[in-house]
């Protein structure tokens, strides 16, 4: 490993606590980083700081050892439920990686007490424990953060804890912004007292955070630290040590590359990036079946109850594979990550630099790559200008195994993995046309026969994106998809009671199906928001959500109910949030727009 070092901690003009120190060393950070030693001593001196560094440059001990001192040099001591400070990030993910890191802080320091509030745990939980146990520093996402504001009825008021807050720090301020945490955000600060110390610590300042900046901070010092060799004018946003790589390969070939990837690279560490849920659960199921001998897991945006486990769970492992959608781009810090795989090139270029620095961190080396679409190679240039973020060529690998037929395979197999590669393309083809680079990433010059190869599709989806459009290139399987059975045996036999309903349906109907408008995709998402958004203002509720998993619609909120009563089990409810259907679906005509949603 390489030091990345501004000096010994015992250097900073300000002293530390000579526990603080002790447990620093006990971490094993003996010195400190850039922005470590640009921002302590500011915050120390009660400045706000909106500091901008590159991502896995140790932006979290930066905000928390001067939240600990800040709180221990408090002339009056705080009381269990006075909040001393609060920590506010986007996802639930990096809000439990922060809590993890301030709990060495606050060991040796029984006065000091946390509590962490996150999307997907039940609300009137932390009530009673911030009410049983307080927390004089709060970690939390955005979204919980607000409904706890509006809890006064259930006994927390918690306007009236934060009157003793000393520091309030917005965490990756400026993904906060692009997910859309605006308004909750503005909402947070009315409820906080103007006497206080601000931190916003980000990898990019974008307009939006700048104005942010004006608006909750005063008289803030602007820190930038640049990576060590970088240009004065130079913005580079990857660290040094990082050596990023493309590769360009056509659609149908980007599975095998992949699998050839990994299966030479099992004793190592790997994320692998796709751009929707969906995807991730299609190739996930796929990579667990195809490469052998390596722990597989998955993570994405609306897994509710078990993506706290399985991202604890991979942080351990020294060896294995994380599946996973952008909900793994930002701050979080997985130790001896090797590879970063970019199956699908995210939505935007900063997200790009995000996903790469989920390696190379703190001084370590680490290398990523993004499969490339030949039309897409100019991705490259654009990445050098706009990013900073120069990308070397990898060539192809050769003698790779065709693997496309076992898949398909698969899929006849098991109606659960036909209806998942479904969903997988519909999903990648909405994302794709809303890329935020659309000169390059254009719809109108998708090789979809090729891409429905690369999916290992058994036949064409219906979606107004196909429509009137021919596919000689693409043969479809000559198979019956309504004969497909689930291997569940449970699912298998709800969906023949289903087909047995809709056949006697038709018979007493004449011979004819009943007609339902088949609405696209994207009309059916916004109309679902909208009446969720209603609901919410029609039961004063604040809203309870982060990062990717926009709380979830209708249908949801009933599967929680089953899952609270025991009629269902966790697995079948986390399908059930995946698929939003609210029956089964039988055929691939039934798969048209009207029931997939693009759950990026």
């Amino acid at each position: 490993m390489e030091h990345v070092t501004e000096g010994s901690w015992e250097s900073l003009p300000v002293s530390l606590h000579p526990r603080v120190l002790g447990v620093l060393r006990k971490l094993g950070f003996p010195y400190m980083t850039p922005v470590q030693s640009a921002t302590i001593p500011l915050f120390l001196k009660n400045k706000d700081v909106a500091a901008e560094a590159v991502t896995g440059s140790g932006k979290t001990l930066a905000f928390v050892i001067p939240i600990v001192e800040i709180l221990l040099r408090r002339e009056e001591k705080l009381k269990r439920r006075q909040v001393g400070a609060i920590i506010v990030t986007p996802t639930r993910e990096l809000a439990v990686q922060i809590d993890e890191v301030l709990s060495h802080f606050t060991e040796p320091f029984p006065q000091l007490s946390q509590i962490l509030w996150i999307g997907g745990r039940n609300p009137g939980e932390d009530v009673a424990r911030f009410k049983e146990r307080g927390g004089n520093i709060i970690v939390a996402t955005p979204g919980r953060l607000e409904d706890m504001f509006r809890r006064k009825a259930e006994g927390l008021d918690l306007a009236g804890c934060v009157k003793s807050l000393d520091v309030l720090v917005l965490d990756e301020a400026d993904r906060l912004l692009d997910m859309g945490f605006e308004a909750s955000i503005n909402t947070i600060l009315e409820f906080l007292p103007k006497q206080r110390r601000t931190g916003l610590f980000s990898a990019t300042q974008t307009q939006e955070v700048e104005s942010l900046v004006r608006a909750g901070l005063r008289n803030p010092v602007r820190i930038a630290v640049k990576e060590k060799g970088a240009a004065a004018g130079s913005s580079q946003k990857t660290p040094s040590r990082l050596q990023n790589h493309y590769m360009v390969c056509k659609a149908d070939e980007k599975f095998n590359q992949l699998v050839h990837f990994l299966r030479n690279r099992k004793r190592e560490k790997h994320l692998v990036f796709f751009s929707t849920c969906a995807c991730v659960e299609y190739y996930g199921r796929a990579l667990e079946a195809l490469v052998r001998g390596v722990e597989i897991m998955c993570i994405h945006g609306k897994m509710k109850y078990k993506r706290n486990k399985i991202f604890t769970g991979f942080r351990k492992l020294q060896s294995g594979i994380l599946v996973c959608t952008d909900v793994m781009a930002r701050g979080i810090d997985i130790p001896e990550v090797n590879w970063v795989l970019q199956y699908d090139p995210p939505s935007s270029a900063s997200a790009f630099v995000h996903r790469c620095g989920r390696t190379a961190r703190i001084g370590h080396g680490g290398s990523a790559l993004v499969l490339l679409l030949p039309m897409e190679e100019s991705y490259v240039s654009f990445l050098a200008i706009n990013q900073k973020c120069p990308l070397q060529e990898m060539a192809p690998q050769k003698d790779t195994a065709d693997l496309l037929p076992a898949l398909r395979a698969m899929a006849l197999a098991d109606r659960a993995v036909f209806e998942k590669g479904v969903r997988a393309f519909v999903s990648h083809v909405q994302a794709y046309a809303k890329h935020e680079c659309n000169l390059i990433f254009r719809l109108k010059d998708l090789d979809f026969a090729a891409l429905a190869r690369g999916f290992a599709l058994l036949k064409m989806p219906r979606m107004p994106e196909l429509r009137g459009r021919q596919f000689p290139d693409f043969v479809p399987v000559d198979v019956d998809t309504d004969t497909i059975p689930f291997k569940d045996k449970v699912r298998e036999k709800q969906r023949q009671k289903l087909l047995e309903q809709q056949r006697k349906g038709k018979t007493e109907n004449g011979g004819r199906r009943k007609f339902m408008k088949n609405k696209a995709w994207s009309k059916q998402k916004a109309r679902k928001e909208k009446r969720r958004r209603s609901a919410k203002r029609r039961r004063g509720e604040g809203s309870d959500v982060d990062d990717e998993d926009m709380e979830e619609l209708l249908s949801d909120t009933r599967l929680l109910k089953k899952l609270k009563k025991g009629k269902i089990t966790e697995e079948e409810f986390e399908k059930g949030v995946l698929t939003g259907a609210k029956r089964p679906i039988q055929t691939v005509a039934d798969l048209g727009t009207s029931d997939v949603e693009e759950d990026r």
